[in-house]
């Protein structure tokens, strides 16, 4: 929707360039790769994202630790064009799980888990079939010990497959430790299995049915699509009254 490139560029005239240049995905880029390799289009996605919350009166967002930053510029800019401009945007608050905040890879546990892995076995995808996300799991790495607790620095493996239970089973990692006092990693990964596939199963089957009606599919982003489109234009809106831009004629 264009509503979302519309807010973006507004925002874009509230963000200072150093501001921006601290972003970590734009500064690690540049540092990696030089600064000729990370586009203009990397350097303002931030501040897309910032139009993708704030177009919706967003007042949550849950995200992962890595996204936090983003969810600060947010803020910033909200906060801003309120001061400015007069009450518009709801400033938004970041949720982020304190155990199950960062998830990482099933093969390098001292890893963030990525689709952009080198391998796609420490991964765990939402359409993998059920069998291959179970060896997945069971395969993962852990150490030669056998205590099972949370240790972020001397047990990374052990640690991560508690954290992904506890996340899917709604129960805290202490609880957990607990439960597995006198088991082995066996144990633990054949928990973390079931639990995983029997949480997305659901989301696989229904994917796959929806892939194969493609009819379906197109409905219902429609329906999403013009629900979504009634709130941003509203939005976008307010935003261009408070700023003085002259309302669009259409056709």
């Amino acid at each position: 929707m264009p509503a979302h490139a519309e807010l973006a560029w507004v925002l874009n005239t509230l963000t200072g360039f150093g501001e921006a240049s601290r972003m970590t995905q734009f500064k690690d880029k540049s540092a990696r790769q030089g600064a000729e390799a990370a586009s203009v289009g990397l350097f303002t996605y931030p501040i897309l994202m910032a139009a993708d919350i704030l177009l919706y009166d967003t007042a949550v967002v849950p995200v992962g630790d890595d996204q936090r930053q983003h969810v600060e510029l947010t803020r910033d800019l909200a906060t801003r064009f309120n001061s400015r401009f007069g009450d518009t945007f709801v400033v938004p608050k970041a949720q982020i799980g304190t155990e199950t905040a960062r998830i990482y890879d099933l093969q390098d546990p001292t890893s963030k888990m990525s689709k952009s892995a080198a391998s796609d076995n420490g991964l765990i995808r939402l359409l993998d079939d059920p069998k291959r996300t179970a060896k997945k799991i069971r395969s993962a790495v852990t150490d030669t010990e056998r205590e099972i607790r949370a240790d972020r620095q001397a047990k990374p493996g052990v640690t991560n497959l508690l954290a992904i239970l506890s996340a899917f089973t709604r129960t805290p990692v202490a609880s957990l430790e607990e439960q597995f006092v006198g088991k082995g990693y066996g144990d633990l990964k054949g928990a973390v299995a079931d639990a995983v596939v029997a949480e997305l199963e659901p989301v696989r089957a229904r994917t796959l049915e929806l892939l194969d009606d493609p009819a379906e599919l197109d409905r219902l982003l429609a329906v999403g699509a013009d629900r979504a489109e009634a709130i941003a234009q509203a939005t976008l809106a307010r935003v261009y009254d408070r700023i003085g831009f002259v309302p669009r004629r259409r056709a």
